[in-house]
């Protein structure tokens, strides 16, 4: 009987480390009315599309701030001061900024963009069947 209990629990445990949680940092006290409507439009559009996601403010903890300025490649920094959020990442990978974002919504590619598969029936989903199909 033990041996069925510890089974179900490893089982449930391998079953949570291949969920993939998308990672919004954003600043819920910004001033800044540009940062506000980006963040707004990046978790609008992932509630939408029923993509979970966690959000991290970085004003209200310091820990979730220092871990996205480190965590921000160097390729992706500003050339002066810190990445400002909102910052997307799938766990601990780095997917982009806004812009980033901005981009792969535009080109139908977010779910390529966030490392998830698109969902059949999708419009991303359709483009890439066209493409494995020339």
């Amino acid at each position: 009987m033990w041996s069925l209990i510890f089974a179900v629990i490893e089982l449930n445990a391998s079953e949570e480390s291949l969920i993939m949680v998308i990672k919004v940092y954003i600043a819920s006290s910004s001033g800044s009315t540009s940062i506000k409507k980006q963040q707004q439009d990046v978790m609008g559009f992932l509630a939408a599309n029923k993509i979970e996601f966690e959000e991290c403010d970085i004003a209200a903890d310091e820990d979730n701030r220092k871990w996205m300025r480190e965590h921000v490649p160097d390729d992706f920094r500003p050339a002066t001061g810190n990445p400002l959020p909102p910052q997307i990442f799938n766990q601990d990978t780095y997917c982009g900024n806004y812009e980033a974002f901005f981009c792969a919504r535009e080109d139908n590619a977010v779910y390529a963009f966030l490392g998830l598969t698109a969902p059949p029936g999708s419009k991303e989903a359709e483009a890439l069947s066209k493409k494995t199909q020339m």
